[in-house]
């Protein structure tokens, strides 16, 4: 990796090639494909505990053991969620997304950006 401060600006027209490349297009359909279905089940899963909380006040009273309710479980489960989706999409970054991502910032950084130029890109189309 180039050291930052060495790193030169990139020209619009390199920006766009890379944009338009297969391997951009695979990064950006990889990336969809564990973001947009784990969002929309934490939003899933977050509405519900809304709603219960709003419409269902006596079973999200239900006691489990000494003061602690079934709502307060609920509540604390949202944290735990939002740790595990946080600990899935680094996995998933690491293992499926940040290799391509790394091959085309390198690179772009060495001026050698031609679409499909490398190895690498054939296996950018497997998933």
């Amino acid at each position: 990796m180039t050291d930052p401060a060495e790193r030169r600006l990139l020209t619009p027209e390199e920006y766009l090639e890379a944009q338009n490349s297969p391997e951009f297009a695979e990064l950006k359909r990889r990336f969809r494909r564990f973001a947009f279905p784990m969002t929309f089940a934490f939003f899933a899963w977050y509405l519900l505990y809304v709603l219960l909380s709003t419409y269902a006040p006596d079973f999200m009273a239900t006691e489990v053991f000494g003061n602690v309710n079934l709502g307060i479980l609920l509540g604390l489960a949202q944290f735990v969620t939002t740790f595990a989706i946080t600990h899935l999409y680094v996995a998933h970054a690491n293992r499926n997304t940040d290799p391509i991502a790394d091959e085309m910032r390198e690179r772009l950084e060495r001026h050698d950006f031609a679409p499909g130029s490398t190895a690498s890109s054939e296996g950018a189309t497997r998933a």
